[in-house]
């Protein structure tokens, strides 16, 4: 029954450990019930300047968020090769703005069954900070939400 139910899951990533476990659980998952994965990123186009000087104030932790969409790029590469070598089937997304937003859009355009997110972080800089990402996907998702408990 459940082979029937998760045919295509969005699983969003940044790079940080707590994305990669959420990307890892989804994995285990999509293999047993055959499932794709799209994997989704989100960036903000911002001139270099500013890039500079925002990543001077930013945590560690978040500096993703600050980055131009060449990182989030390698972000997305480096988890499809992950998957790819698991045997799933993988496809990657990449958006400008708000996280939460790219994870539901892809979901929406996607016909998606599944959003998988992990529980900590994924909140964006301070621009972004319209609550965490697992808490505005739960929301207002079209369709299933697993948060993944990282920590």
């Amino acid at each position: 029954m459940m082979r029937a139910m998760f045919n295509s899951m969005i699983v969003g990533t940044d790079g940080s450990e707590t994305a990669q476990e959420a990307v890892r659980q989804a994995s285990d998952l999509a293999k047993r019930l055959d499932a794709k994965i799209h994997l989704v990123s989100a960036y903000e186009p911002v001139p270099e300047g500013r890039l500079r000087e925002e990543r001077q104030q930013v945590p560690d932790d978040l500096q993703w968020m600050v980055n131009p969409r060449e990182d989030v790029s390698a972000t997305l590469k480096e988890a499809a090769k992950a998957l790819e070598e698991q045997g799933v089937r993988v496809e990657t997304h990449a958006r400008e703005g708000d996280p939460a937003d790219a994870i539901l859009d892809v979901a929406e355009e996607q016909g998606a069954d599944l959003i998988v997110v992990g529980n900590k972080g994924m909140t964006g800089a301070k621009r972004f900070l319209l609550g965490s990402v697992p808490n505005k996907v739960s929301h207002h998702a079209p369709c299933s939400v697993m948060i993944i408990r990282t920590t």
